[in-house]
């Protein structure tokens, strides 16, 4: 056996907990840095609850088997039954240990660059907490060689997922719709064709790859963007449908091949559940209030831990039709909901099929496309794009120069002539000016870039402002 401190493990390999997970360089995540997590994790959820199996997942890195190896062996070297659930999306792990009153652990890096992966914890009652991450950051913990093997795959977890959304959603609803599924190398590709093809859509694959592509849905690359409007007008698609590489946010086109902010998506799926109490990140469009559909919104730092918590301080009870939601558009159900006497249950932590398939049965029950189901939101538009190879310090240096200079936060962030009204400093520096435009930076909690979302009247000067604000920082 050899000791470990956890804060060691995070200065000397730079794996640590940013917004969603520990994650690092692919290089420094060797077999004994995610060992020395996995029993850090499971010494402190075992203070709360009586731990005998753990469920593991993985999306389709090529590190990732490797990574889950040496967590597996870990825990089994504690007498702790793996319960293997193979590649799967996030949310459908998290769902399955949800409902086996189990904790769970994630290998995956989400949407972060290729050289990057991670690993996400789960508590049997949901994502850890902040004070749970503090509490492995402090802990000393012993661990042992020896072969590091998976398991045999259990499929019960992936299954369930696709029987929840099936179960849902009225049988076929779907029937008579095209849709395009974006493949790349999300771990939710093929469960998210087998449910659209389980409600009666005609699905065609599009991109699919075996080679790892981070797909970020909160800054989707030029190619891409492209990508959706070959893709529409060759095909004629109702929507185009993908994830990241995990699955837990979502990336929706409209019937052009024009991808939808996460963040008006969410609002949309929000509004078709009826969901009344709403809680999203600082960085989400304001039409989520002015739209006039939601009894109370609350806002938050950025990161699911704190939506969740947000969730947890405005619900009542199991019907208090609470829902999550962040930029990057992966949804969080925090109450039971019932459409035509379906159940919906609880699932807080993020996910990205259900707003897709939100989105497509909104445009279905309203007879219109999913491009319609703009027309009656608040004329707001936010575009987003990151600085990459931006280290952290330098971002969190940069903020704090422009919170304390008027001139210079004038001269990098100002559009144009407007002058600052509020500055909202929750998380990064979000500055809303007198002509109604709304700039934020923040560094990124899960790779060294610097973060830029920006809000006006409409989305080519969204775009406009993102450009010129991150042109104006990198010269």
């Amino acid at each position: 056996m050899k000791t470990v401190k956890i804060s060691d493990v995070m200065n000397s390999s730079g794996v640590a907990f940013g917004t969603s997970g520990a994650r690092g360089l692919v290089s420094t995540m060797t077999d004994e840095v995610c060992a020395a997590y996995a029993v850090a994790f499971l010494s402190v959820i075992s203070h709360s609850f009586a731990v005998t199996r753990v469920a593991l997942g993985i999306d389709l890195r090529p590190s990732s088997p490797r990574i889950a190896a040496a967590c597996a062996s870990a825990l089994q070297s504690r007498g702790i039954t793996v319960d293997y659930c193979g590649a799967l999306p996030t949310p459908a792990l998290a769902l399955y240990a949800q409902d086996e009153g189990i904790p769970a652990i994630m290998v995956t890096g989400s949407h972060i660059p290729f050289d990057r992966n991670g690993i996400k914890f789960y508590r049997p009652d949901g994502e850890i907490t902040k004070a749970d991450e503090l509490a492995i950051r402090d802990s000393t913990v012993q661990i042992a060689g020896g072969a590091k093997t998976l398991p045999s795959v259990n499929p019960a977890a992936l299954q369930q997922f696709v029987q929840r959304y099936l179960d849902f959603f009225p049988q076929q609803h779907f029937k008579g719709m095209r849709l395009g599924v974006y493949e790349h190398s999300s771990v939710a590709r093929d469960a998210l064709r087998q449910i659209l093809e389980g409600l009666g859509a005609e699905v065609i694959s599009l991109g699919r790859t075996e080679q790892f592509v981070p797909i970020d849905t909160e800054a989707v690359a030029e190619v891409d963007i492209q990508r959706g409007k070959d893709w529409a007008a060759a095909h004629h698609f109702d929507a185009i449908i993908s994830t990241d590489g995990d699955g837990d946010r979502p990336l929706i086109s409209d019937e052009t091949g024009n991808w939808l902010r996460g963040d008006i998506v969410g609002l949309i799926c929000a509004r078709y559940l009826g969901a009344q109490k709403v809680v999203v990140p600082v960085s989400c469009n304001t039409a989520i209030e002015l739209c006039g559909a939601f009894e109370t919104v609350l806002r938050t730092r950025i990161g699911s831990p704190y939506v969740i918590a947000g969730m947890e301080e405005i619900a009542c009870g199991i019907d208090d039709a609470v829902v999550g939601f962040e930029a990057n558009g992966g949804f969080l159900v925090g109450s039971r909901f019932t459409r035509d006497g379906r159940k919906l249950e609880p699932l807080p932590t993020r996910d990205a099929v259900l707003p897709a398939l939100a989105v497509l049965a909104a445009a279905r029950e309203g007879n219109g496309s999913v491009s319609s189901l703009m027309l009656g939101l608040p004329a707001r538009y936010t575009a987003s794009d990151r600085l990459q190879d931006f280290p952290v310090a330098s971002s969190r240096h940069l903020i704090l120069e422009l919170n304390n200079d008027p001139q210079a936060l004038q001269r990098y962030l100002a559009p144009d002539d407007a002058k600052q009204l509020d500055c909202n400093t929750t998380d990064g520096l979000r500055i809303s000016f007198d002509n109604g435009e709304i700039v934020h930076l923040r560094p990124s909690g899960n790779a060294p870039e610097l973060r830029c979302y920006c809000e006006a009247a409409n989305e080519e000067r969204a775009m406009q402002l993102v450009r010129t604000v991150l042109a104006r920082i990198r010269d």
